[in-house]
């Protein structure tokens, strides 16, 4: 097209939006500005800065975050990352229903995806806010390339990029038993040594972030273990390598690993609820900081797909109440730092983030623990918008139209951004 025009199909794509926009607006946009018609090729998108969810619930709920994921396009070799494949499970195989070969017991709402797609990002994020949770903690593997450390470290950054614009705040747990992969690799000497590596990357590239979470002023940083750097004095000499020393939190009952370096420990998941009674009751008051955590259930996939036999205890989802009775655990106690455990670790079966099997269960839970006045409807426009970016995807103007509704969305002005995904939805 050289002559100057829109295509026709552009043209018609702008009059059904503006008729839709027009019947839906004059009933359900409560907002003052009628901005419903797509913006000219010459129309900037209006910027809302984020506004935060109104909550009832004081404790910071977080969630811990799984950046691993890769699809056949973003992979470095051209294939489906390992944690949808394992060993032995074919991605590109599909059912009657269309559902991919995947590594769980458990299918995303929006299929297996990659960790870097602006598009899932978006979708995570938002579904996040309107949850009520404050913020991601970020499986961390290092800053090292070394196995797939590197793509799990580029796709942590492609989240945290964006957390700014939603209003949410991320942290790190570090996976400090990578340190010994780093060493066996010759990328350092010796695994403190990794450890001090990767503490200044951390430092330079997260703690300066203003989305970086801070608890008693100092940035906040777990690590899953420790599992190879197991002493005060270790952990003494990685931190000497920065100057912000951080709020640092171990898993439940290995804070004596770090010394004087634990601020506190963190629960997780395991085998049955009498371990989270035993970390609220025993060891919760120890610390100056203590974080609870909530879970929806555990299955694992590694036996069936071929990485080890299974871990040897499961816990029932059971329609949502497990998820519930850790949740309500945590208000019992009254916590005031809470980490859903997980968003999408779908290897072992604790993602809360909406599959086909729970649908939005484990959300609207959320909802209602944090005190956030949205529900299922929220998340399903939220949905819904997902796939309209991935339909018109090579289509700038309805594109245009979905940059402006994420930021009605990320600023709280949901009634506008529903007119924008219902009127695209009706094309």
């Amino acid at each position: 097209m050289r002559c100057g025009k829109k295509p026709l199909r552009l043209e018609i794509v702008y009059v059904f939006i503006l008729l839709w926009s027009s019947l839906f607006f004059a009933g359900a946009c409560k907002e003052d500005d009628p901005e419903v018609i797509p913006p000219d090729d010459n129309d900037d998108v209006k910027v809302f800065s984020p506004v935060a969810v109104t909550k009832t619930n004081n404790t910071k709920v977080y969630v811990h975050y799984m950046p691993w994921f890769e699809t056949k396009e973003t992979s470095s070799n051209g294939s489906w990352g390992m944690h949808w494949t394992m060993t032995n499970c074919n991605p590109e195989i599909t059912d009657e229903d269309g559902k991919r070969k995947i590594a769980s017991h458990y299918y995303p709402l929006i299929g297996p995806y990659a960790s870097s797609d602006p598009a899932v990002i978006e979708y995570h994020l938002l579904l996040m806010k309107y949850a009520g949770i404050d913020g991601v903690i970020i499986d961390w593997y290092g800053s090292f390339d070394v196995n797939d450390y590197d793509e799990n470290r580029l796709n942590a950054e492609a989240l945290i990029s964006k957390l700014d614009e939603v209003g949410l705040g991320f942290a790190i747990t570090y996976e400090d038993r990578t340190t010994e992969a780093v060493v066996s690799a010759g990328a350092a000497t010796t695994k403190i040594e990794a450890a001090q590596t990767d503490m200044q990357y951390i430092e330079s590239n997260y703690f300066t972030n203003p989305a970086y979470i801070k608890v008693n002023n100092q940035p906040l940083l777990l690590v899953f273990g420790p599992t190879q750097i197991q002493t005060g004095a270790d952990w003494t000499s990685v931190f000497n390598y920065i100057s912000d020393t951080p709020t640092f939190l171990t898993l439940w009952y290995e804070s004596g690993e770090a010394g004087e370096n634990a601020a506190g420990e963190y629960s997780w998941v395991y085998q049955n609820n009498s371990h989270i009674d035993n970390f609220y009751l025993n060891q919760y008051n120890k610390f100056s900081v203590a974080m609870g955590s909530a879970y929806p259930g555990f299955k694992d996939y590694y036996s069936e797909g071929g990485w080890s036999t299974s871990i040897d205890w499961e816990i029932d989802h059971a329609k949502g109440e497990t998820y519930n009775q850790t949740l309500q655990m945590a208000a019992t106690k009254g916590v005031d730092y809470l980490q859903l455990v997980t968003w999408n670790d779908f290897g072992e079966g604790t993602m809360i983030e909406p599959t086909q099997e729970f649908q939005y269960l484990f959300l609207e839970e959320t909802q209602e623990f944090s005190g956030a006045n949205y529900s299922k409807t929220e998340l399903e426009e939220i949905y819904n918008m997902y796939n309209l970016r991935k339909k018109y995807s090579t289509d700038e103007a309805v594109m245009k139209v979905l940059d402006q509704t994420f930021y009605y969305l990320v600023s709280l002005q949901f009634e506008k951004a529903k007119v924008k995904i219902d009127s695209l939805s009706a094309l």
